[in-house]
């Protein structure tokens, strides 16, 4: 799981405190240069892509629960007025609860395999859209 950047600034934050203090050891000071600059990189990196990464999950998302209505109800479409962060990601949550339901009674049904793989197949893109760009895997 990938910390959210809201996090990541909190432990920057308390990484630049820990480091004002002339006490500390510069090999400690030197290590904690560099995961500052990991983190710094990181945010840049989310920052940029995360609104357009939400909107597109939300889209992918909400078609498959659209595919699957003979087996649950589908919520309404993403709400895509509110491009903020935390609006998006709210919506996502909603979306990825309903998903899950969806899931499970598409796995229950021999005859809706097509659903079961589109929906494997979303989870997995999914994966790869938030993957870091330094990632190895």
């Amino acid at each position: 799981m990938k910390p959210e950047v809201p996090e990541v600034l909190a432990e920057l934050a308390q990484l630049l405190v820990r480091n004002a203090d002339p006490s500390v050891h510069p090999a400690d000071r030197a290590s904690d240069l560099g995961m500052s600059a990991m983190l710094l990189g990181y945010v840049a990196e989310s920052w940029d892509g995360r609104a357009h990464l939400l909107v597109e999950e939300n889209r992918a998302i909400h078609a498959l629960l659209k595919r699957g209505e003979a087996y649950v109800a589908s919520p309404a479409p993403p709400a895509e007025d509110n491009l903020r962060l935390s609006a998006l990601t709210a919506e996502n949550q909603r979306l990825a609860a309903a998903l899950i339901t969806l899931h499970a009674a598409v796995e229950r049904d021999p005859a809706a395999g097509d659903l079961n793989d589109a929906i494997w197949a979303e989870l997995r893109t999914s994966t790869e859209r938030r993957k870091w760009a330094t990632s190895v895997v």
